[in-house]
């Protein structure tokens, strides 16, 4: 029985980096909602709890969304699968922490490669340089992981991580972008803010790329605020955006505008704050729902707290976040 469960995961696996349309998205969706009401067991609690069983679902929207809070009181990860890696989420202090039972580290590092290359093009073309200092001061970031592997995978002596060595890597910054070099700046938002303070560009050949959270070291901001900040203090047009957490292994990327492309991996639906098993059309405010495809292991399908807004050409932004982080509804059966 084991074997053919680790067959049919092998065999979704497959799928999942094979998806050329909707429909090939559509039917792998609805078969790992299938294999994970079967084999996980937290999952298949929760579909139980709402009455929604696998005979009833027949379309995205009919999918049961597990609600984030789950990462934070409960294992999510399929029956008999041991875990390589936990990543747990930054929270504020105080908090309960999310964590992410991996079960295959390879499975992320194919998804985020396969993610950058889509929208980006090969990492060997860039030097990669990250500023991610509160996750650099703490252990069980899956930023780092990514960041790190994207760092051995360009095979440039000068991509690196940045602590707080502003006027370091502003002299790197400003050198490599003179020479002409193709530049990866992936940063959280209060560093890249702490270093166009101190410091002016104006940069021809460099991908500044922010990944929200000011941790607590700043005042909150809307995205359009921040970009126009960090467009002038670079002198760059646009401020690109990287969309991930914790609990996702798929990453969305916005290469402008704060409007997000998910991945071949990845969906969103937009649920209605009130209700959340009732969903929107396109244009209108709600819950984020994420499609995970590469959650095989833990769980594909995620309600999570951001609030968002989607757009007829399937991109998506966020708008922020629930208040007091509450998703009304289905949180009561978190506990």
């Amino acid at each position: 029985m084991l074997n053919f469960v680790l067959m049919k995961a092998a065999n979704l696996e497959n799928r999942i980096f094979s998806i050329k349309n909707r429909q090939d998205f559509e039917s792998t969706a609805l078969d790992i909602f299938c294999y994970q009401y079967e084999n996980n067991s937290t999952y298949n609690f929760y579909c139980r709890a709402i009455n929604r069983k696998p005979g009833e679902v027949d379309a995205l929207h009919k999918i049961p969304f597990l609600p984030i809070e789950f990462f934070k009181a409960h294992q999510i990860l399929n029956d008999n699968v041991e875990y390589e890696e936990i990543f747990t989420s930054s929270g504020t202090t105080g908090s309960q922490p999310s964590k992410h039972y991996v079960a295959d580290l390879s499975l992320y590092e194919k998804t985020f490669y396969q993610a950058f290359f889509q929208f980006y093009g090969n990492l060997k073309g860039y030097v990669v340089l990250a500023l991610l200092p509160s996750y650099l001061e703490r252990t069980g970031s899956s930023l780092i992981y990514m960041a790190n592997a994207f760092i051995k995978s360009s095979k440039h002596p000068e991509s690196g991580f940045y602590l707080h060595e502003y006027e370091k890597l502003a002299k790197k910054l400003k050198r490599l972008d003179a020479q002409g070099q193709k530049v990866l700046l992936i940063g959280v938002s209060f560093g890249l803010l702490d270093l166009v303070e101190s410091e002016t560009f104006s940069l021809k050949n460099t991908i500044v790329m922010e990944t929200g959270g000011m941790k607590g070291r700043r005042k909150e901001m809307t995205r359009q605020e921040l970009h126009q900040i960090l467009a002038k203090g670079f002198g760059v047009n646009r401020i690109h955006s990287e969309y991930g957490m914790t609990e996702l292994l798929s990453q969305a990327y916005s290469q402008g505008e704060g409007l997000f492309s998910c991945p071949s991996t990845m969906q969103v639906l937009i649920r209605e704050p009130e209700d959340p098993f009732h969903f929107l059309s396109d244009g209108k405010n709600g819950g984020l729902n994420v499609i995970d495809l590469a959650n095989l292991h833990s769980c594909s399908f995620i309600a999570t707290q951001d609030l968002g807004r989607k757009h007829a050409s399937g991109k998506f932004e966020i708008l922020g976040r629930f208040d007091h982080s509450d998703i009304r509804g289905c949180n009561l059966l978190v506990l």
